[in-house]
């Protein structure tokens, strides 16, 4: 089960950094990006640091299904471990709906962010926040990774309901800086939603497997 997690792992690292990469650049681009553009924006580390965020989340995801699926782990070590992925994942996806209506509402101008402090507040508290009270309601689950899953795809559905009309509403005003907050709301939407679906292919996987195994033994 491990292997076939790498593979899930390896095809989502693929799809990210191959597909929603340079579909992120074309959203945000005035005109049609050119190859110099797409070299150029790969060689900015924050791309492959973001990137390798959504990537690391997936291989957490599909690690705690294969062991907790597996019964090797303490209950409450995958909890924590959800927690704090659902958390980090919930905080983009907070921060992804706040700037797309902002900046659809023409309200991006207004000083939220001054100071370090505030903007160290608007990444930490809302990870703080998600993730207590993922672990205060799933502390005593059997199963916190199906919980997360959950979480994240309903997140991710509620941030492209929003980026994607903001998206059309800031593009059709010509704006300069705008798309780049929507843009990045339609990416990582997309790209949390693939990652929700990580974990139930590996266990859909792993059911069908058992069941396999039980028809051979009963046969034997």
């Amino acid at each position: 089960m491990k292997k076939w997690g790498l593979v899930i792992t390896l095809v989502y690292a693929l799809i990210v950094m191959g597909l929603l990469t340079p579909a992120f650049l074309t959203m945000v681009s005035s005109s049609t990006p050119s190859l110099a553009d797409f070299t150029a924006f790969y060689q900015n580390w924050g791309v492959w640091v973001i990137g390798g965020m959504f990537v690391l989340g997936q291989f957490v995801l599909l690690f705690l299904s294969v062991d907790t699926s597996q019964k090797r782990m303490r209950r409450r070590s995958p909890i924590v471990l959800s927690a704090i992925t659902v958390g980090l994942f919930l905080m983009v996806v907070t921060g992804a709906i706040l700037l797309s209506a902002l900046v659809a509402l023409k309200l991006d101008d207004v000083p939220v962010l001054g100071t370090l402090a505030r903007v160290l507040a608007l990444i930490f508290v809302p990870w703080m926040v998600w993730g207590v009270l993922f672990y205060l309601l799933y502390k005593h689950s059997d199963d916190p990774v199906t919980r997360a899953v959950a979480w994240l795809f309903r997140g991710s559905v509620l941030e492209l309901l929003v980026a994607v009309p903001a998206h059309v509403i800031v593009r059709r005003r010509n704006e300069c800086s705008a798309p780049l907050a929507t843009g990045f709301g339609i990416a990582s939407g997309i790209a949390i939603m693939l990652m929700s679906f990580g974990p139930s292919v590996l266990l859909l996987f792993k059911k069908r497997m058992e069941q396999y195994e039980e028809t051979s033994t009963a046969r034997e």
